[in-house]
């Protein structure tokens, strides 16, 4: 079996993490195991591992590649160390030659190398020669991108001069999630990327792990669209599919979730330009109810996303004793239900709620049928409102709904559906 460069400096990562956690070896972990690792590491570094890269990476699932250097940085991180250069830089310290070879007692040895050494360096200075890492002007490292199309899925061409950089770390991030990345080489001119989902993305370009470059893309839905969100490539809901009085699905597509073996999540979205409407002063306002609550969608899981064009903010609620699975994330702030109280998002959606989300100046109200249910506040904008995506698992209907821009008082989208 072939093994990637970096092979043994992960494992003496595994090895850490594997020390720090104490759940003894790692070959005897199931499904559960990793779950729960997948969990701990997003509390501890807001960035969520899929339990298939894990397995990928201690092994459990064949799979040749080098991991990401995200999922390398996050696993680092987790261990104690800032990212995956800092680990390397702590543990790849080679053994020398002497180390290995040569006895401490043996001076002769040892000095005769010294002699050695000093006429190789006599003569290299008389050449004059010099091998010194170059300075690279960034300044001159060139980054676009282009959509081949205006629908989704949509690929896109990434434009890149590297302008003679030199590094095997050199990633492409297609959005916000630090865990979708794009391995290039430093030869390479072109890449391309899929997207699936409509959105405002930040693309980055990173070489060992540092932002280099970044620009956005914009992927609207042209009004409402509908997903059944299938893994790895989701179903797009045709419109006639998608019923008007109120926005739910068909009853075709009904049964196709509900008939689905494994637990299976749909999305509304609706993701447009709304010029200069602030993210972070914004009022958006829907009545809204769950359609499944059996087999594997008995939680009733939603998360109301709001996006911005430089960052999101997801709500999300569940039956009460579900909570634990649930994450609260107000762009740079993340509160895991595994480690927060977050009961407060506990509702039942059986029953049609009404539910008001307000922002001022980065301020999250949430109030649940007239009542406030919670508080809280970030701290980096998410930059301009550019949309709206309600994900539930299994299926639900949205009665109406309004978005207010708070700073000019006026209404921007309501259920005209």
């Amino acid at each position: 079996m072939s093994l990637y460069p970096e092979y043994t400096l992960v494992q003496k990562c595994l090895q850490l993490i594997e020390a720090k956690l104490q759940w003894g070896n790692a070959k005897n972990w199931h499904n559960d195991v990793f779950t729960e690792l997948s969990d701990k590491i997003n509390e501890d570094t807001s960035v969520l591992l899929s339990i298939t890269t894990l397995k990928r990476v201690w092994g459990k699932v064949k799979y040749n590649s080098a991991p990401s250097i995200t999922t390398l940085n996050t696993l680092a991180q987790f261990a104690g160390f800032n990212n995956w250069r800092d680990f390397k830089n702590k543990h790849d310290k080679k053994e020398s030659w002497f180390e290995k070879n040569i006895n401490p007692n043996s001076h002769v040895i040892i000095i005769s190398a010294i002699v050695l050494a000093l006429g190789f360096v006599s003569i290299y200075s008389m050449f004059s020669v010099s091998e010194t890492t170059p300075n690279h002007d960034l300044s001159n490292v060139k980054f676009s991108s282009e959509p081949i199309t205006r629908g989704l899925p949509n690929s896109v061409i990434f434009n890149f001069d590297l302008n003679d950089i030199k590094s095997d770390s050199i990633y492409i991030q297609q959005f916000w999630d630090v865990t979708k990345t794009i391995k290039i080489a430093s030869h390479e001119k072109q890449a391309t990327g899929i997207y699936y989902y409509p959105g405002y993305f930040r693309s980055k370009l990173l070489v060992d792990a540092e932002l280099i470059r970044e620009h956005d893309l914009f992927i609207k839905s042209n009004g409402w669209m509908g997903t059944l969100d299938y893994e790895p490539v989701p179903k797009y809901v045709l419109k006639e599919d998608i019923m008007t009085d109120k926005m739910t699905f068909s009853k075709t597509i009904l049964d196709e979730i509900s008939n689905n073996e494994k637990p299976l999540q749909s999305s509304f979205h609706f993701i447009n330009d709304f010029a200069n409407v602030s993210g972070d002063h914004i009022r958006i306002v829907q009545s809204l109810q769950s359609i499944l609550d059996d087999k594997w969608a008995v939680c009733q899981n939603l998360k109301i996303v709001i996006l911005g064009s430089e960052g999101a903010i997801i709500i999300p609620f569940s039956k009460l004793g579900c909570v634990s699975n649930i994450g609260l994330m107000m762009n740079d702030v993340y509160l895991s239900g595994k480690k927060h109280d977050l009961s407060m998002f506990g509702v039942d959606l059986n029953e049609t709620r009404d539910i008001d989300i307000t922002i001022k100046s980065k301020n999250i109200s949430v109030t649940v049928d007239s009542t406030i249910i919670y508080e809280g506040q970030y701290n980096k904008s998410i930059g301009r409102f550019v949309g709206l995506r309600y994900r539930f698992l299994g299926a639900g209907a949205i009665n109406s709904f309004e978005i207010i821009d708070l700073k000019r008082h006026t209404s921007i989208l309501n259920s005209n559906f």
